[in-house]
C-alpha cells in the first residue's frame, strides 16, 4: 500500500508521496513513488504511483526510457503539447503495460496501478490529474482541488476541513504532513521517508524538492503537535450529560 497526494493552490502545486511498499512482521521495502521530468524553462512534469510495484515501475521505465531518446522514440513525455496530452500518453503506457502483464486468462486488474499526474508547460496554466488503471483520466477543479491515491482515508479529512486555495507553501507543507502523520498512525503499510516538491506557478523550475525522514525535526514537531491538539481539543469539549 501507499499514500500519495497532489494539490492544486494559486500559488502553484505541492506533491507529497510515501515510500512504503511492503510492510510485513520481518519485511520492509522501500520505493520512490515520485518521478520528475523536467526541461528548464519549458515544463515541469510530476507522476505519483500507487498499486502494483511491477506495474508502476514499468510505466516510469517507458516513460523515462521514451523521453531519452525522443527524437527515434515518439511519444516522448518530454514533446507532448500540453498537459492534457501528456495524461493522455500516461493513461495509454498505463494500458500497455498492464495489458502486456497480465497472461491469457488471468485477471488484469491484478496489475492495477494508480497515478497523480501534474505540472505545467510554457504558456499555460499549472494542471494536476488522476490517472486509472483503465488509462482514463479526471482533472482537478475548484470543486476538486486535490487527488489522493493509495491509503486515502485517514488523511483526507484534515485536507477537507483546511484546504483553501490561497495557502502559501509552507501552510500547504504543514497541511500534507498533518495529513500523512494520520495515515502513518493509522496504517502500518504507508511509511517515511516521505518525498515532497513544491512547483511554483510560471516558473518551469521545482521550487523545492526535500525528502523527509522519521529523525527530521520539523515533521516530528507537527507529528507531536497534532497529537497535543487533538488531545487538547478533545479535552475542551463538553461531557456527556447523561
Amino acid at each position: 500500500m501507499t499514500y500519495c497526494v497532489g494539490l492544486k493552490i494559486d500559488r502553484g502545486l505541492v506533491f507529497m508521496s510515501d515510500t512504503r511498499t511492503n510492510a510485513g512482521i520481518d519485511s520492509i521495502s522501500t520505493f520512490r513513488k515520485m518521478t520528475v521530468w523536467k526541461k528548464e524553462g519549458d515544463r515541469v512534469i510530476v507522476l505519483l504511483s500507487a498499486g502494483n510495484l511491477a506495474t508502476t515501475q514499468s510505466v516510469v521505465s517507458l516513460l523515462d526510457e521514451r523521453s531519452k531518446a525522443h527524437a527515434d522514440r515518439a511519444p516522448s513525455i518530454l514533446e507532448t503539447p500540453s498537459m492534457f496530452q501528456t495524461a493522455r500518453l500516461v493513461g495509454d503506457t498505463v494500458k500497455e503495460v498492464i495489458s502486456n502483464s497480465a497472461p491469457v486468462g488471468q485477471r488484469a486488474d491484478a496489475f492495477g496501478a494508480s497515478f497523480i499526474l501534474g505540472g505545467q508547460m510554457k504558456g499555460s496554466e499549472p494542471r494536476l490529474f488522476m490517472i486509472y488503471p483503465e488509462g482514463n483520466f479526471i482533472e482537478a477543479s475548484d470543486d476538486t482541488p486535490f487527488f489522493q491515491i493509495g491509503e486515502t482515508k485517514y488523511g483526507k479529512p484534515i485536507l477537507v476541513r483546511a484546504y483553501d486555495p490561497q495557502m502559501t507553501f509552507a501552510e500547504t507543507a504543514k497541511l500534507l504532513m498533518v495529513s500523512f502523520d494520520s495515515t502513518l498512525k493509522s496504517n502500518l503499510s504507508v511509511g517515511l521517508p516521505l518525498d515532497m516538491l513544491f512547483l511554483a506557478r510560471d516558473s518551469y523550475r521545482i521550487e523545492l524538492q526535500k525528502r523527509i525522514g522519521g529523525d527530521d525535526p520539523y515533521y516530528r514537531q507537527i507529528s507531536e503537535g497534532w497529537s497535543d491538539a487533538l488531545r487538547n481539543a478533545f479535552k475542551s469539549l463538553p461531557d456527556f450529560p447523561g
